[in-house]
């Protein structure tokens, strides 16, 4: 796992969206994992404004969405559907037939979660996924305890998830939803790339177990250990918990200018 400390979450973002535009170049087609949330805008925000700039092509790029609510009606605003196709497809000038993504309304749900994940297996699998992570460690929507080998399913959400989330539901958590439709952690493992971002002191506990602590089903995202190929972004208030935080610094400044993220 790489741990790169950045100056806030504008560079962030720029630092993700380069990693994204070089894979783009290499692979004009590739299947991008999406997360949402605040935390990833400031990612899409750089990679619109290098599209829009010429920098970087998009026109065959696939979009794939990492979560949806259970129950909300379709086209709701604040469906994770709507969502990435307000702040990622449309910005980027992506059709969309560009973009999966699970059907949190399908009348049979479990069949739906089976399908999302075939779906992303027959798509090639995910290029580079994006995450975030919650106060309390999870990735997508998998909670604490949260199995590792998990695939795309049902999860309730905790109550602290839905008071973290009420923000987006004019503070009211009555209209937050009880249940998603998450990939697994195990599915998420699955992507070539993981790249997570991680902004604010209210992240900095999870950052340091995530980084720095063992591999458990108690702190889901934890589980990147595992991965070949894990990126974590974070800013320097989300940092301020790790022990090794000189290390980090030392390692990234030294390394080649070719290796990339």
């Amino acid at each position: 796992m790489e741990v790169v400390i950045v100056p806030d979450a504008t560079a962030g973002g720029e630092l993700i969206a380069g990693a994204i535009a070089d894979l783009l170049r290499r692979k004009p087609d590739a299947l991008l994992g999406v997360a949402t949330g605040s935390t990833p805008l400031p990612i899409y925000d750089a990679l619109t404004a290098r599209v829009r700039s010429g920098a970087v092509d998009v026109s065959r790029a696939r979009i794939a969405q990492l979560d949806e609510y259970v129950g909300l009606p379709a086209g709701h605003p604040e469906s994770y559907r709507s969502t990435v196709l307000r702040q990622v497809v449309e910005p980027l000038g992506l059709a969309p037939d560009a973009f999966m993504g699970p059907d949190g309304s399908a009348a049979d749900v479990q069949a739906a979660c089976h399908a999302y994940d075939r779906a992303l297996a027959e798509a090639g699998g995910v290029d580079l996924q994006i995450l975030g992570i919650g106060t309390d460690g999870h990735i997508g929507f998998n909670e604490p305890c949260s199995s590792l080998a998990s695939r795309t399913r049902i999860k309730t959400l905790t109550e602290q998830t839905r008071i973290d989330n009420a923000r987006f539901f004019d503070g009211d958590i009555a209209q937050v939803p009880h249940h998603v439709i998450t990939q697994g952690i195990g599915t998420i493992l699955e992507a070539r790339h993981l790249v997570l971002l991680a902004t604010g002191e209210g992240k900095a506990e999870a950052v340091a177990q995530t980084v720095e602590g063992p591999v458990s089903a108690l702190v889901p995202a934890s589980a990147l250990q595992l991965h070949p190929h894990a990126t974590v972004v974070v800013d320097e208030p989300a940092a301020s918990k790790l022990k090794l935080a000189g290390y980090f610094r030392h390692a990234y400044a030294g390394k080649p200018s070719w290796q990339g993220l």
